[in-house]
Order: C-alpha cells, then sequence, then structure tokens
C-alpha cells in the first residue's frame, strides 16, 4: 500500500495514542481516538501537508473521545463510531457513522476494515490497514484493555483475543496506550510473549 501514510501520535497523561491514517498522495486522512489535544493533532496532520477527513472512535472511553466534539467543530467531519456505542456521544449525533463489523472506510487508495472486538467496552473496535491493526484498548503490548468497566466483559474480550490471535503473525499491533515496553508489536510477537494471547 504505497500511498498508506500511518503516524502514531501520543496525548495525554494517560499514556494514549492517537493515529492518522490516510493516502498520502491524496492528502486526506482520519483520527482514530480523537482525544486531549485537538489543535495539536490537527497541527501533525497540517505539517506533513494532511487534510483530516474523518474521525474514528477504537470505543468510547472518555480518554479516547474527549475531543470529539471540539473535531467535529473544527473540520465538520463525520465521525465513525460502533452502533453499540454511537448512543454515548448524543452531542454530536448529526454527525457519527454507525459501523459494524467488517465495515469498511475508503480515504483515496487506502481501505480501512473494521473488526468488532468486544470486551474492553461493548463496542470497542480494531481497524486494519494495509499490515497495520489499530488494537485500541482491547490489545496492549504485553497485556489487553481491563473488562471491568460499564460495557465490560471478560468472556467476550477473551473471545476477541482469540480471534486477534488467529490473525497474520506479520501485522504489526499499535495499542491504545504506551503501556508496554515498546510502541507497537506485532501478532506473532504477542502470541508469544502476551499471556493473555496464549490460546
Amino acid at each position: 500500500m504505497d500511498s498508506l501514510y500511518f503516524k502514531q501520535i501520543p496525548v495525554g497523561f494517560m499514556g494514549n495514542f492517537v493515529y492518522l491514517v490516510g493516502d498520502k498522495k491524496k492528502k486526506e486522512c482520519a483520527v482514530v481516538d480523537p482525544a486531549w489535544d485537538v489543535d495539536a493533532i490537527l497541527k501533525e496532520a497540517e505539517k506533513d501537508g494532511m487534510k483530516v477527513v474523518a474521525g474514528i472512535l477504537s470505543h468510547t472511553h472518555f480518554d479516547h473521545s474527549n475531543g470529539v466534539e471540539e473535531l467535529v467543530q473544527k473540520t465538520g467531519v463525520k465521525v465513525y463510531v460502533h452502533e453499540n456505542e454511537a448512543k454515548y456521544l448524543k452531542d454530536v449525533k448529526t454527525h457519527l457513522v454507525e459501523t459494524k463489523e467488517g465495515f469498511k472506510l475508503q480515504i483515496g487508495d487506502v481501505e480501512m476494515t473494521f473488526f468488532h472486538t468486544p470486551g474492553h467496552s461493548e463496542g470497542a473496535q480494531c481497524i486494519l490497514v494495509g499490515d497495520k491493526l489499530v488494537t485500541g484498548d482491547t490489545l496492549f503490548v504485553g497485556a489487553c484493555g481491563r473488562c471491568d468497566l460499564p460495557g465490560g466483559n471478560e468472556k467476550k474480550l477473551m473471545q476477541s483475543l482469540k480471534r486477534l490471535a488467529s490473525l497474520e503473525g506479520s501485522l504489526q499491533v499499535f495499542p491504545g496506550h504506551a503501556y508496554g515496553d515498546a510502541d507497537s508489536s506485532t501478532i506473532e510477537k504477542e502470541r508469544r510473549t502476551n499471556p493473555f494471547m496464549r490460546f
């Protein structure tokens, strides 16, 4: 995917990662999990000559979604959220696009595929683009998301992790937080070293 634009941005005091994903030839991208500092996120895109044309949420917990309203106000973009969690974003409901398992979003020549991976939250989703998998709080480097928050479910989380463990080992894993000993990993490495990925 020669035209893929992909950038990981650390934000906030909870070790969050925001991602810019798009087509560098078309110079358009989406913001995955807009939170904490929307101005800084938009400046990162602008610095690379990219225009933000969409927002995407891996899930709607506050530390991943607290910039959604500001992003919509400043850019007017649509925000893609799983249908199970759209109810939590009533302030921007006219800008929401509800996703479900297998949903695809195209920006230029770059196609993103959404996997519904419930467990950390009821509408948690991972986004696959090329050989990269943005996993939100479902899968971290060496760990996984907690399931004791509202909408969490341990059994569903284990099912979601089992599904991720079955994916191509060379896929790069990009999590929602800097909780591990590296900022990214691979499915193969997580199968070997992550106690929550040994099935």
